[in-house]
């Protein structure tokens, strides 16, 4: 099947439609219906062949190219997200409801106004949007979003002082789990390895393979080895290096490498890790 990628926002995911025989390349601006209505969005990448299996969901066309009149409707939508914002601020205030207003838009008809938030648990909103719906004349949509998404619509820097990563190149969110920290020899201290999000970092998993596939064959610490070297207790491990620093039973310290390891002897070790738990 013919299928063409397209993507709604800056950094956000990529879906598939179906080109319907238009003439598309790289950038070029679509009009499509999607669940929330008529929207604008670009083309990413050239039209290509999939196979059937491989889709998840209905393949929807595309309904025409973006006419001059779209982009300019588009973008007087995207000029209201600042008053949609202040608006639904004031009647959540007003409300009395417990919420972060994050973002707003218009779909291309203004046939819906969706309005993005974060909360902690459940809030009856219901009077927000009657509310909402006198002031905007439109449909209110109320979308609650996870915390990752939140740090993704607000933005700013991450712990290493750059650009966060979610707002600048991630368009979908990858598992991250405490076993990648530890894996990796990273302090499992909150703070240190969570953003701003308040959830595990998602650089984390960046560079998790090239440790599980340097981790082969290398104890883990508290194991037992014997080497050529002499034989002791894993104390720390260069992973990297591929070298392990032993603790020998007179209380020395050994350094090997993964070449110098005859025999390993495990030793099931656990760590407390509740402190880290909602994190992941």
């Amino acid at each position: 099947m013919k299928v063409v990628k397209i993507q709604f926002k800056k950094v956000g995911k990529k879906y598939f439609f179906d080109p319907k025989g238009f003439d598309l390349k790289n950038d070029d601006k679509v009009v499509v219906e999607t669940i929330r209505g008529f929207e604008l969005g670009t083309v990413v990448g050239d039209v290509f062949d999939i196979a059937e299996e491989e889709l998840i969901a209905e393949l929807k066309p595309i309904i025409r190219k973006a006419t001059q009149k779209d982009i300019d409707d588009h973008e007087k939508n995207i000029a209201q997200e600042p008053i949609i914002i202040e608006k639904t601020k004031f009647y959540a205030k007003k409300n009395q409801l417990q919420m972060k207003v994050l973002g707003g838009e218009y779909t291309l008809d203004r046939g819906k106004l969706i309005i993005y938030f974060e909360a902690e648990g459940r809030i009856d909103f219901r009077q927000l949007v009657k509310d909402l719906a006198e002031e905007f004349r439109v449909r209110i949509e109320l979308r609650q979003v996870g915390s990752r998404d939140g740090a993704k619509f607000i933005g700013g820097l991450g712990p290493c002082g750059l650009m966060m990563c979610c707002v600048t190149h991630i368009g979908e969110f990858d598992n991250v789990s405490i076993k990648m920290a530890k894996n990796q020899n990273l302090s499992l201290n909150p703070q240190k390895i969570s953003g701003t999000c308040g959830k595990l970092l998602c650089c984390i998993k960046y560079e998790n393979e090239d440790y599980q596939i340097a981790r082969e064959n290398l104890p883990d610490i508290g194991d037992y080895v014997m080497s050529n070297a002499g034989n002791g207790k894993v104390i720390s491990l260069d992973i990297l290096q591929k070298q392990i620093r032993l603790l020998s039973n007179d209380d020395k310290v050994i350094v090997i490498s993964d070449k110098d390891i005859k025999t390993i002897k495990r030793r099931k070790h656990y760590d407390d890790i509740s402190e880290l738990k909602g994190l992941e």
